[in-house]
């Protein structure tokens, strides 16, 4: 029988992805405390900005999977 967790990948993300997503969430809870008008919608645009950079980044940069292979897998004992 195999196991559920042996075949389910693990995504990684690097630590720059995650600090800009935490930067994006910083300025739309600054956001959120203010009344609409434009430095509320500047804070907002500077969010979506930082959002885009993390998924280009993601994107940009491989990601770490389960590192086993279909030949290892193949091999190991059930």
């Amino acid at each position: 029988m195999i196991a559920m967790g042996d075949t389910m990948a693990h995504t990684q993300i690097s630590t720059e992805t995650f600090s800009l997503i935490l930067q994006a969430r910083d300025f739309l809870a600054e956001a959120r405390r203010l009344k609409p008008g434009p430095a509320r919608n500047e804070l907002r645009e500077v969010a979506k900005v930082l959002r885009e950079m993390a998924r280009d980044e993601g994107q940009s940069v491989p990601v770490a999977a389960d590192c086993r292979g279909e030949a290892d897998y193949a091999a190991s004992p059930l």
